[in-house]
């Protein structure tokens, strides 16, 4: 399940993200068409059936046998994962089928849960587990060397029930400061430092390989230096950039740098330095304090920074010239957002952060605007279709896109 849900949010998922949040740029082929956001229906099958079989209904079985069998360290992690899958899901499609899911032959067509009722089913979900988790451990049958992860350590794993806890919060709190403060109150409960993050390692064979660095190996479609972000890194003689974006290997699709772009390279879920930025905003949202939101913000920054590897000196010098935070509330959100960007390289939720902020300010690729959300694959259309809501790459937004 670990590593299903890794190459999912790893592959098709990153890759389509990174391009909507300009991260990364469409060179040839297929991703020359989705960066211009050319797509069919048929283009988000893999990615929504991934999700729905190898990820989640896998998972939906493993809680089911871990309760079953009263094996509560299990079922607690199954249950953070299957929460952790379905924000995924709802954050790229809004509403989607859960209630009536995993039911197999029982039910072949289910109904589509609206997105908002999801979250809070989300929020339950992880409070079951944090209770599985923090009860005394007296079953035989423990999870170590088979979890990838965290090696069954129920601590972390409690930890990163509250990151997930804490994003969700966040995502609904830009109309509802008692969200920011949920965040806040999740973050207290959760990492605290990079040895934390919730990440997912590849191994070093083109078998088992990550999947930026299988696509790259194998397509070779995509580049890096010639994106956006490439290009506003390069204008702040940002130290990240040659962790990041090996110019060399560019446009022959290989210009992902060793950090993300090697085999055994990380997928990473939730990590310290964005709890950081969560931190800043919901400080934002909820007192204004800008001192207090400057020092999560620069906290955000040099985490990240010191996540990668870069020297501190050149950490020091990056924050003396970006490491302000405007007086404005809603400019001083704008700015977290932006160093998010950086932050969040290639991971999805960094998708997530524009279409609630704004941030960066994006110039849509085909002059209209930057895609709000996935279409419905077209599986769900052949086998599914009375049930499936309407949809565009633009409308509806997803419930917390406002």
């Amino acid at each position: 399940v670990e590593g299903s849900i890794g190459y999912s949010q790893g592959g098709e998922y990153s890759r389509f993200s990174s391009m909507f949040t300009q991260q990364t740029l469409g060179a040839a082929r297929q991703a020359e068409g989705w960066y211009n956001y050319i797509f069919t229906t048929q283009d988000f099958d893999t990615h929504w059936g991934n999700m729905y079989t190898q990820c989640m209904e896998n998972n939906y079985l493993l809680i089911q046998m871990s309760d079953e069998k009263g094996y509560h360290q299990y079922g607690g992690i199954a249950k953070i994962l299957l929460a952790y899958s379905l924000q995924l899901v709802v954050d790229a499609w809004g509403d989607v089928p859960y209630t009536d899911a995993f039911h197999g032959l029982e039910n072949l067509h289910p109904a589509f849960d609206n997105g908002s009722s999801v979250y809070e089913s989300l929020n339950q979900l992880l409070d079951e587990a944090i209770d599985d988790l923090n009860q005394p451990v007296t079953e035989s049958l423990l999870p170590g060397p088979d979890d990838f992860m965290y090696a069954g350590d129920a601590s972390l794993w409690i930890k990163f029930a509250h990151a997930i806890k804490a994003r969700l919060a966040i995502h609904e709190s830009k109309t509802n400061t008692t969200k920011a403060q949920e965040a806040l109150d999740e973050i207290a409960q959760s990492f605290e430092g990079n040895e934390d993050n919730a990440q997912l390692y590849f191994g070093t064979t083109s078998t088992n390989a990550g999947p930026w660095n299988q696509f790259n190996t194998q397509r070779g479609d995509i580049s890096f230096s010639t994106s956006t972000l490439a290009g506003e890194m390069s204008a702040r003689n940002d130290p990240r950039y040659s962790i990041l974006i090996d110019d060399a290997g560019d446009p022959d699709g290989l210009g992902l740098a060793a950090y993300y772009g090697s085999p055994n390279s990380p997928v990473e879920f939730i990590t310290f330095d964005e709890l950081n930025f969560i931190k800043a905003e919901a400080i934002l949202r909820t007192s204004g304090n800008i001192e207090d939101a400057q020092a999560a913000y620069r906290e955000g920054i040099t985490t990240n920074m010191q996540k990668l590897g870069v020297a501190q000196g050149d950490i020091d010098a990056y924050l003396a010239a970006n490491g302000t935070l405007p007086g404005d509330v809603n400019d001083a959100i704008s700015q977290v957002a932006f160093q998010a960007w950086f932050a969040l390289y290639l991971n999805p939720e960094a998708w997530t952060t524009y279409r609630r902020t704004g941030s960066p300010q994006l110039v849509a690729v085909d002059g209209t605007q930057v895609p709000r959300r996935l279409l419905y694959p077209q599986t769900e259309y052949s086998y599914n279709g009375e049930n499936v809501p309407p949809s565009t790459l633009y409308t509806p937004h997803i419930f917390w896109d406002n």
